[in-house]
């Protein structure tokens, strides 16, 4: 089989190997498409060699078809479509026994602490599998873990039917919270400075504020009847962003921090005790966000077509990371199967 492995030095190499054995309790998916994510993005720019063992199989955006079973495994058939909640938790530190498995403290985040979809065949535990529903397009499928990321910020948020939403960030992530936001029935603003990611978003039916041409207090002020936002999502990973947050939110507001920030960050306190603000972190997703992310690619809330920029085989999946970075594409997939032949 073919597998793309980071190399380091910003550097994708495609390997030919085979495929390891079938341990108990796995099976073997024949990855279908694999998506590339900002995360993805830090591994190929080196920010993450510390933790990353190189040469690396990345990539946790997937869905397949299954191949081969274990002997012990149940519940799954041969043929089945899948796509994969890539988390594999310990059970035994703290956060698991409070029941908080999905950010465990010893945490193995399949595709960087281990082997990843961006391979042929790709072996994982029975436990980290998620059914594709009949007549879900397979590329379609490959984006579910990332909507499941949105679901599981939009539920922490605990935003309601009628509430107003700004999402600040109009990439991937952003774009994903404000269509996940909006179908639960909120009101949405999402504010970005790139023109060309708000051109993206307001084709996908979103509504979009541009910073430098009014002011984005001023704005939600008006918007909310000077009341501020109920939940602010914070996607941008700018300090600029966190400090202008806790302004955007109404007494009693949530701000959500998703963005990755790899530094402090200034906020302004006062404004969080004068008002009384919520501030909550939100990782990765659990079971019930993934199965929730199913259901609306499924019955077409998610505009998937819409978000997937491009398809390309695996031999280009190098040129596709330079793609991204650059900032010219929405959310590329990577045709594992098909390898451009």
């Amino acid at each position: 089989m073919l597998a793309a492995k980071y190399v380091g030095d910003r550097t994708i190499r495609i390997d030919q190997e085979d495929a390891p054995p079938l341990a108990p309790g796995e099976v073997r998916i024949d990855v279908a498409y694999a998506g590339i994510c900002g995360t993805d993005l830090h591994i190929f720019h080196g920010a993450m060699d510390s933790r990353v063992t190189r040469p690396a199989t990345i990539g946790h955006e997937m869905s397949g078809i299954i191949s081969a079973i274990a002997e012990d495994v149940t519940g799954w058939a041969i043929g089945d479509a899948v796509t994969v909640m890539p988390l594999d938790w310990d059970g035994t530190c703290p956060a698991c026994l409070a029941g908080n498995q999905h950010i465990c403290q010893n945490l193995d985040f399949i595709g960087i602490d281990s082997p990843g979809a961006l391979q042929q065949q790709w072996n994982v535990p029975a436990g980290v599998l998620v059914a594709v529903p009949d007549g879900v397009r397979l590329d379609h499928a490959a984006l579910v873990e990332p909507v499941a990321v949105a679901v599981h910020d939009v539920r922490r948020s605990e935003l309601k039917a009628g509430d107003r939403a700004v999402v600040i960030g109009a990439g991937p992530i952003g774009v994903l919270i404000a269509s996940v936001a909006a179908a639960a029935g909120a009101e949405v603003v999402v504010i970005e400075l790139d023109p060309s990611r708000r051109a993206a978003a307001e084709a996908l039916g979103l509504r979009t504020l541009d910073p430098r041409t009014a002011d984005q207090v001023e704005w939600v002020n008006e918007w909310t009847a000077g009341a501020g936002a109920d939940v602010v999502f914070e996607v941008s990973g700018s300090a600029a962003a966190v400090l202008v947050a806790t302004s955007l939110a109404k007494v009693r507001g949530t701000l959500v921090v998703v963005a990755i920030h790899s530094e402090p960050r200034p906020i302004d306190l006062h404004r969080v005790f004068w008002r009384e603000l919520r501030i909550l972190g939100a990782r990765v997703y659990e079971r019930r966000d993934f199965e929730k992310a199913v259901s609306l690619v499924a019955e077409g809330a998610i505009p998937a077509d819409a978000l997937i920029t491009s398809i390309v085989p695996l031999s280009e999946v190098g040129a596709a990371f330079e793609t991204l970075e650059g900032g010219k594409a929405m959310k590329i997939l990577v045709d594992v199967a098909g390898v451009g032949e």
